[in-house]
C-alpha cells in the first residue's frame, strides 16, 4: 500500500484546510486509513482514523470539534478537514494504512503500519 498526503500550507488562525490521502495499492481501499502530526521538536500525536469503508472513524477527543475525517473510495482518498485552524495545528500530517485488511477495529496507533510522505501545514496567528 502507498500513501500520499497533500492540502498542506500556508493558512491563518480560523481557516479551515481539507487535507487528502492518495492510495494506492491493491489493498488500499480494503484498509483503514489514519492521521497523525507531527508537531515541531514533538512526537507524533494519533488525530484520527476511518475504517475501510468508511462506516466508522475515530477522532481523538480534542479533535473533535474541528476534526473531521471521510474517504471516497471511488477516487482512492481518505480526506481531513481541519476547521477553525489554530497556531498549535502547525505540523507535518502524515496519513497512514492498517495492518489488517478489513478491520473495524482500528484506534491503536501502533497499528498503523504504512506510511505517506507528510504534507507540511503552517498556521500563523
Amino acid at each position: 500500500v502507498q500513501l500520499q498526503a497533500s492540502g498542506g500550507g500556508l493558512a491563518r488562525d480560523g481557516d479551515s484546510l481539507m487535507l487528502s490521502c492518495a492510495l494506492s495499492g491493491r489493498t488500499s481501499n480494503r484498509r483503514a486509513v489514519g492521521w497523525f502530526r507531527q508537531a515541531p521538536g514533538k512526537e507524533r500525536d494519533f488525530l484520527s482514523a476511518i475504517n475501510y469503508d468508511g462506516t466508522r472513524s475515530y477522532v481523538a477527543e480534542s479533535m473533535k470539534a474541528r476534526f473531521t475525517i471521510s474517504r471516497d473510495n471511488e477516487k482512492n482518498t481518505v480526506y481531513l478537514e481541519i476547521k477553525n485552524l489554530k497556531p498549535e495545528d502547525t505540523g507535518v500530517y502524515y496519513c497512514a494504512a492498517h495492518r489488517y485488511v478489513v478491520s473495524n477495529i482500528f484506534t491503536d496507533p501502533s497499528d498503523f503500519i504504512s506510511w505517506g510522505r507528510g504534507t507540511l501545514v503552517t498556521v500563523s496567528s
